[in-house]
């Protein structure tokens, strides 16, 4: 094979991490790829991560150890939150979005991989200190957001159902009583969903009074698990006091009155 340059090595490296975020790699499987040492790769990518700085773009972390290496992970700069989190307000603020008692249509918005993928990488930007071993969300307007921030974080997404489902065989089943409306509703995950103290990340679309918060961390004591975060991309600001603490919103729904047409909506974390 001819001798692999710099500039090639890089643009390989890069396209390799971005890939695959959260996914370790080890500086000897990059190094055998291209014939090189170990201190080149090394030298390779911190000319990366200086690059990424540059453009606010994500960072490299270094996993140390025998079975350590390098992953990447996707962040965003105070900037780019603003002008993310600023857009969102702007598109569900129009009118035409209201619906009955007050809530907002979404689902082209949750729907959307460009704007799925940016609530992603600051949900991963929050989260992934925590050492996450899954994300875990409730069916369903959940999933897309719960999906593409356990790709960058590299872990199994979980899928709480309401009811059980034969295909999923022995399950846990919990009620809990809903923030918002206070009626006992159900929580069901199949017995092989999890493993025993494992760390979990909940993420959902809405949160109006915390009871399915609440509700996953009850049903992940019931898996000798623990939830270490909780990200929700729309919160309303009442009531004021939620059912659950330590949880990061990134919108405040504060009105949405129908009979009037509006809506108050704003970043949570600007």
């Amino acid at each position: 094979m001819d001798k692999i340059q710099r500039n090639e090595r890089i643009a390989v490296l890069v396209k390799m991490l971005s890939d695959s975020p959260g996914k370790i790699f080890t500086l000897g499987s990059f190094a055998e790829m291209f014939g090189a040492g170990k201190s080149t790769v090394s030298e390779d990518i911190d000319i990366i991560q200086k690059l990424l700085d540059k453009f606010e773009l994500g960072l490299i972390e270094t996993i140390p150890g025998a079975s350590g290496g390098v992953r990447f992970i996707p962040t965003m700069s105070k900037a780019g939150i603003k002008d993310i989190l600023g857009s969102l307000c702007t598109e569900l603020s129009k009118k035409e979005r209201l619906l009955a008692g007050g809530y907002l249509y979404m689902l082209d918005i949750i729907y959307n991989p460009e704007v799925i993928g940016n609530i992603g990488r600051i949900f991963t930007a929050n989260f992934y200190s925590k050492q996450i071993d899954y994300v875990i969300t409730v069916e369903t307007k959940g999933i897309p957001l719960a999906f593409i921030t356990a790709k960058y974080l590299n872990v199994p997404l979980v899928i709480v159902r309401h009811n059980n489902e034969a295909t999923e065989g022995a399950s846990v089943n919990i009620n809990y009583v809903s923030g918002s409306s206070k009626k006992i509703q159900t929580m069901v995950l199949s017995l092989k969903a999890l493993k025993r103290n494992s760390r979990l990340l909940f993420i959902d679309d809405f949160m109006k009074g915390g009871g399915t918060a609440k509700g996953i961390i009850e049903l992940a004591k019931e898996f000798e698990c623990e939830v270490v975060g909780i990200g929700v991309l729309i919160e309303t600001a009442e009531p004021v006091k939620k059912l659950v603490d330590n949880y990061l919103s990134l919108l405040t729904l504060n009105n949405a009155i129908e009979d009037e047409s509006i809506i108050d909506i704003k970043p949570s974390i600007l």
